[in-house]
């Protein structure tokens, strides 16, 4: 889920930088220091924007910067288990898929693809189910929902896990097939016999 939060902070503009417009100079800093850091309670810091009410700078004893008081907007990204996500599949491995969610992957693991066997056939880089004729390839564009979350520090040590099992998840042509078998009428078979035992 995109959350938007603001943040009052200060920041250090250095002596290299006071002919700069502050604005420019101020936003250049704080994204530096935010974008693409993990924080535990706002999850991924994806942009600042919307820099203001800029404070007139402080020197500190020994330290040519300036600091100033500032407030502005960040975008954050936080994946909430229980969410359903849509995402495209960015690469296939014999253990599952990664799908790139927002802006970081998630795992399918092989056993939460579908609710069939499916198995990795590496001559057509696609996962393939004998049995339902389902298969998943890099580039399909996939429902799925988040299973568990793990934030760390950065990107590459975080962990999203995803399921694609569920009814309504996965490709869009198994769930219009999926709908499409649900709205069919039974067989006639069953009423009929009903009809006979009456009689």
């Amino acid at each position: 889920m995109y959350k938007v939060y603001t943040i009052r902070d200060v920041f250090k503009l250095p002596p290299e930088r006071f002919g700069d417009d502050l604005e420019t100079a101020a936003t250049e800093i704080l994204q530096s220091r935010y974008e693409g850091n993990i924080d535990k309670d706002m999850g991924l810091l994806l942009a600042v924007f919307n820099v203001r009410d800029i404070g007139d700078g402080i020197i500190l004893p020994e330290d040519p910067a300036t600091r100033h008081d500032v407030r502005f907007d960040i975008l954050t990204y936080v994946p909430e288990v229980g969410e359903v996500t849509i995402g495209e599949v960015s690469e296939l491995v014999e253990f599952g898929a990664f799908v790139r969610i927002g802006p970081i992957d998630g795992l399918v693991h092989v056993s939460q693809i579908i609710g069939d066997y499916i198995s990795y056939d590496k001559k057509s880089g696609a996962f393939v189910s004998k049995k339902s004729g389902k298969s998943l390839k890099k580039g399909d564009v996939v429902y799925a929902k988040i299973s568990t979350v793990s934030m760390k520090r950065s990107i590459r040590d975080s962990k999203i896990a995803l399921t694609m099992k569920p009814s309504g998840l996965g490709k869009e042509e198994w769930i219009a097939a999926e709908a499409k078998k649900s709205r069919e009428p039974r067989q006639k078979g069953g009423s009929e016999r009903k009809e006979k035992e009456k009689k």
